[in-house]
């Protein structure tokens, strides 16, 4: 009777799962940042909701009502605020298109998806400047 020849090892990846003081440490592909990020924008637009129609409907209850939100809405803090929230809408529509066009089986190839989630920040983040300089004046 002969003995089993030992089986060759072959060099498999390991993976470990990282601990909490790793985090910082790891580097995240583009396209787990844009999901990140899409569910982050996603979720702080849905809870800001109800406060900014409650907002809205304050401005149109009269004139001095309007003045008086207008007086808050110009504090930099509001504007910030409000600036998050803008950033919000325009990366959570960006790749919310993103995602539509990858559900359409479009760009599923990892050079692509890499290069469609650097177009939602090269999209998004441009816009969200335009829309700071306005909110601050600058034109």
């Amino acid at each position: 009777m002969s003995t089993p020849a030992a089986a060759p090892r072959r060099n498999r990846p390991e993976f470990r799962n990282i601990h909490v003081t790793q985090i910082v440490q790891y580097r995240m592909p583009m396209p787990a940042m844009v999901s990140i990020l899409h569910r982050i924008s996603g979720a702080a637009l849905f809870l800001a909701l109800p406060f900014l129609l409650w907002l809205f409907d304050l401005s149109l209850i009269s004139e001095s009502t309007f003045d008086r939100m207008a007086m808050v809405a110009s504090s930099w803090f509001v504007k910030l605020v409000l600036l998050f929230l803008i950033w919000g809408f325009l990366h959570h529509l960006v790749a919310g298109i993103r995602y539509l066009v990858l559900d359409l089986h479009v760009g599923l190839d990892l050079p692509q998806a890499r290069r469609s989630a650097l177009a939602v920040f090269a999209i998004s983040l441009p816009l969200t400047l335009v829309a700071a300089l306005k909110l601050f004046g600058a034109f």
